[in-house]
């Protein structure tokens, strides 16, 4: 039983325990960049690798365009792993890199519906099938996000449930020991792309803090509990574990540190909550009402 598939399977306060037996922690070592205090299972997008000597980190996300991504890079990503002996939760996003080659919803729809991307789905899983890490994969995120972000968000949700389907049949074909993870936004409309419960062993949501954005929106600050409470609540319905697959936070000293103090502790509202995954990266894609792109990453989130 992989590391994924062990936390989707245990039922109760039991799954911290298969956790832990299934993530042994690295020798004692050098820190770089500390996780938050606490003891749910903790994990990071790291591109630049500030926490590669953190064994308290044992979920290693990746991003992947399903188009021009360099597939050896997944067998560098699988050592990588399993030396720090990380599971790997990986994302897969149906479009390529180039933002001026991209294509449209309706081209994407329709081209994968007729089969004619497929062979993307089917050589990156096929990778994922040889390695020796855990592995969890999610496809097309936040698709209840209406923001413009996402070209696969927004569908009609039969078109979107079709797509999932299909793309999470071909992975299995290849890779039939890895775990999938449905993972929207956490919005009120999120129930109308739930796949099915097959298509399904985990639920991810995510969760970011914006002080500035916070204080004007809504006067006054929220905190990880604020954000997460609702998003839980609509993601818990489905029976399945929940991860908070995307989480960053960025304000002042005192704002950062009680997010900090906040992320990785158990609470009793919420008994599935399996794990988090820190955002360690600059934002992408503008946050609304002009706040432009705010920075993740543990050494630039603290604004003075």
């Amino acid at each position: 039983m992989t590391l994924m598939s062990s936390v989707a399977k245990a039922s109760g306060p039991g799954w911290r325990a298969v956790f832990a037996a299934t993530c042994l922690a690295l020798s004692p070592i050098t820190y770089v960049s500390a996780a938050p205090p606490g003891e749910m299972p903790f994990g990071v997008y790291d591109p630049d690798g500030d926490f590669k000597s953190d064994s308290e980190v044992t979920i290693e996300h990746l991003f992947l365009p399903w188009e021009d991504v360099f597939l050896p890079s997944l067998v560098d990503a699988d050592v990588y792993a399993k030396e720090r002996n990380r599971a790997v939760l990986v994302t897969i996003e149906p479009w390529t890199w180039s933002r001026s080659e991209r294509n449209t919803a309706n081209i994407l729809q329709r081209n994968f519906a007729e089969g004619n991307y497929d062979q993307y789905m089917r050589g990156i899983c096929a990778v994922l099938g040889t390695m020796e890490s855990p592995v969890t994969v999610r496809w097309a995120q936040e698709m209840d996000d209406y923001s413009g972000q996402f070209i696969w968000a927004g569908w009609k949700k039969e078109n979107y449930i079709e797509a999932y389907r299909r793309a999470v049949d071909i992975c299995k074909a290849e890779a039939p020991n890895a775990n999938y993870m449905w993972s929207p936004l956490g919005y009120e409309n999120l129930a109308d792309y739930y796949p099915g419960d097959d298509y399904v062993d985990l639920v991810g949501v995510s969760v970011f803090g914006l002080q500035a954005w916070e204080q004007e929106r809504f006067g006054k600050e929220l905190g990880f509990v604020d954000i997460l409470t609702p998003r839980y609540n609509r993601a818990v319905e489905f029976g399945k574990p929940v991860v908070v697959a995307e989480l960053g936070y960025v304000g002042t000293k005192e704002y950062v540190q009680k997010w900090e103090n906040a992320v990785r502790q158990i609470y009793p509202q919420f008994p599935e909550l399996v794990g988090v995954v820190y955002y360690n990266q600059h934002e992408v894609y503008p946050w609304p009402d002009g706040y432009g792109l705010p920075d993740w990453r543990v050494g630039e989130r603290v604004i003075d």
